[in-house]
């Protein structure tokens, strides 16, 4: 858990794009986390195989040991997820269900960020996974920053703004709280 009396906070981007609105506002999250708060993206979720309840014993592959033990050892998760074909990515969702049998979310803080408000059915969606899986969703801690339409290049300017860098820090401080 809390590493030298840092908060360990795990970052999750459901989307696999190199110029993903989701993993930017993550990455923002991070640097924006206060002093005592360490917010870790996870970058290998590409890396997880299709779940296959057969395979899920004690000779899981390496990445989803990793994927599990990221998870435990978090004192909180943030998500952020696009949506593609009004759910969530398939990719993010198997990765969910590799984590059901070894309970890394159960009762953990889970805090939302979106890019973007529109995706309605794929917050919706996920909202019934975590809550399935048993994690605490943390609404007050969730946070939406619009970057739908917005080129990666303009991403900085988004996010230096006072306003959003403001809501950023809030969302962040708010999930800390819960965290505590």
């Amino acid at each position: 858990m809390e590493e030298d009396g840092q908060v360990q906070i795990l970052a999750i981007s459901g989307s696999l794009r190199a110029a993903s609105s989701n993993t930017a506002l993550l990455r923002a999250m991070a640097r924006n986390a206060p002093d005592g708060v360490q917010i870790t993206l996870y970058e290998r979720l590409v890396e997880i195989p299709p779940f296959n309840p057969d395979l899920d014993g004690d000779d899981v592959a390496e990445s989803v040991r990793d994927f599990r033990s990221r998870l435990q050892a978090a004192d909180g998760v943030l998500v952020s997820s696009p949506e593609y074909a009004h759910g969530v990515p398939g990719v993010l969702k198997n990765a969910l269900d590799w984590d059901v049998s070894s309970g890394g979310l159960y009762r953990k803080p889970v805090a939302l960020a979106y890019a973007s408000p529109r995706g309605t059915y794929a917050q919706a969606a996920l909202i019934e996974i975590l809550n399935t899986m048993n994690a605490r969703i943390i609404p007050e801690a969730s946070v939406t920053i619009e970057l739908m339409g917005k080129k990666p290049h303009e991403f900085e300017s988004v996010f230096s703004s006072p306003d959003v860098s403001n809501a950023i820090r809030q969302a962040i401080d708010t999930f800390v709280g819960a965290i505590h």
